[in-house]
């Protein structure tokens, strides 16, 4: 019988992230969760819609390896941000159907700071790393003409 409700530990443990950054997308708004007590519940019909995924299997012995990884680019602005938030969701669809990544891509205009978020299997991951290492490397042109905008 699978699990129906998850508490934020359980959620936390099953995405790799720390039990804050869940209660943090619960106080947002970008992960519904029922209040029950002192303690929130989330629904496996919820957590999926978090994830873009079904709820992975809890039960122990179902082998799963998921990374995630915070990436942080100083010095991109508002149209670079676009170009490569664009071209990593791009990268990230490519990969085989059921294994999509999750990613999230924030930037911060009066910092000019881009943070991208990316949650999936090891090897999608690196992928996509590699993608973005290629790109933003080297002085690369995408975020050089957008350093010169003042």
């Amino acid at each position: 019988m699978e699990k129906e409700m998850y508490s934020v530990e359980e959620v936390a443990d099953l995405l790799g992230l720390h039990v804050r950054t869940v209660r943090g997308y619960i106080r947002d708004g970008r992960l519904k969760a029922v209040r029950i007590g002192k303690q929130y519940r989330i629904t496996r019909a919820d957590l999926a819609a978090l994830t873009g995924r079904p709820a992975p299997d809890p039960r122990p012995g179902a082998a799963a390896v998921e990374v995630s990884s915070i990436v942080q680019v100083d010095g991109v602005g508002a149209d670079a941000a676009a170009r490569l938030a664009t071209l990593v969701q791009a990268g990230a669809n490519t990969g085989e159907p059921g294994r999509a990544l999750r990613l999230q891509v924030v930037h911060d205009e009066r910092r000019r700071r881009l943070k991208i978020v990316i949650l999936g299997g090891a090897a999608e991951t690196a992928d996509v790393l590699r993608l973005l290492d290629e790109v933003i490397g080297g002085g690369n042109a995408l975020l050089d003409e957008e350093g010169n905008d003042g």
